[in-house]
């Protein structure tokens, strides 16, 4: 196991708080991370993605989607049917049991919709930068001839 420090980067930056703390949560992490339920990140667009969960055994009432500031959490759990409860499984490999998994977006990202079928959950997430955040073209001005006029032998005094 790798340990890096990451105090002098603190130290020797100003307004890289994000990146060293981006770095601080991917380096402590731990390795026992949950599986379940496996999921696919695609690009579909250049400011453009789809996270795609197998969640097969759930109905679209059981699963929830949140989004709370750069944090996209989606959380299930199976509610109780009647039909399931007078049978006896001799195998049961169909997992249903309830999971969060949360997702760190980057900043101005949000869920653009979502979509439940074939037992796959459908996330289409965009990045949608602020108009005063995106960059401007600023024109720069030439010089300009100044109109100056000079009236020869002519010398006016206001008193």
């Amino acid at each position: 196991m790798r340990n890096f420090d990451l105090a002098p980067l603190y130290r020797a930056t100003v307004g890289f708080d994000q990146i060293a703390d981006l770095m601080d949560r991917v380096l402590t992490q731990d390795v026992s991370q949950p599986s379940y339920p496996p999921y696919n990140i695609e690009k579909t667009a250049e400011d453009a993605w789809r996270i795609s969960l197998a969640v097969a055994g759930f109905s679209t009432e059981d699963i929830a989607i949140e989004q709370r500031e750069n944090a996209l959490i989606v959380s299930a759990r199976k509610s109780d049917s009647e039909e399931d409860k007078g049978k006896t499984y001799l195998h049961r490999g169909i997992a249903t049991r309830a999971f969060e998994r949360r997702f760190t977006l980057a900043e101005h990202v949000k869920v653009t919709g979502a979509s439940h079928e074939n037992g796959m959950l459908h996330i289409d997430l965009k990045r949608e930068v602020p108009e005063a955040l995106k960059p401007r073209r600023i024109e720069i001005a030439g010089p300009n001839p100044v109109d100056t006029k000079v009236i020869e032998g002519e010398r006016t005094t206001e008193v």
